[in-house]
């Protein structure tokens, strides 16, 4: 698995929580979505779900480039990637609710474990991306 594919599944996987909270709650599926589409350059004040998808999309990708270099000199594994997911969502959540309204009014607990689960999914398929480079057997031979 390239380092890409597992940063795209941390993505998806990742709003799980955020999600399962606002059907639990009756809000908005997709307040988070529209909050992130703030992020971009001009859309401060103009929530937006394509915006939102465009923003998580190339914040997702920064950080799974972060954590792939990490990944390389430190394996990260489940655990490890649980640990950066807290401290993505503290500079994550930190910068983005203080600068941006949309991002600040969001419930916090579902947005900390939106990042928890990005960091441990991402941590997990990139210790598995890295078994897969590291593997001294060739392909298509056995090991002995």
């Amino acid at each position: 698995m390239k380092p890409a594919t597992a940063g795209a599944i941390a993505a998806v996987v990742s709003g799980i929580p955020s999600t399962a909270h606002a059907l639990l709650t009756g809000t908005d599926v997709l307040a988070a979505t529209k909050a992130a589409g703030t992020l971009l350059p001009g859309r401060r004040n103009r929530p937006g779900i394509a915006a939102g998808l465009i923003a998580h999309l190339l914040v997702s990708a920064a950080w799974t480039t972060v954590l792939t270099a990490l990944s390389r000199r430190h394996p990260l594994r489940a655990g490890g990637g649980a640990a950066a997911g807290l401290a993505i969502a503290a500079l994550d959540l930190g910068i983005a609710a203080r600068a941006y309204p949309a991002v600040r009014v969001l419930p916090r607990g579902p947005q900390i474990l939106d990042h928890l689960v990005f960091g441990t999914v991402a941590g997990a398929l990139l210790e598995r991306t890295r078994q897969e480079t590291t593997s001294t057997t060739s392909p298509g031979c056995s090991e002995l």
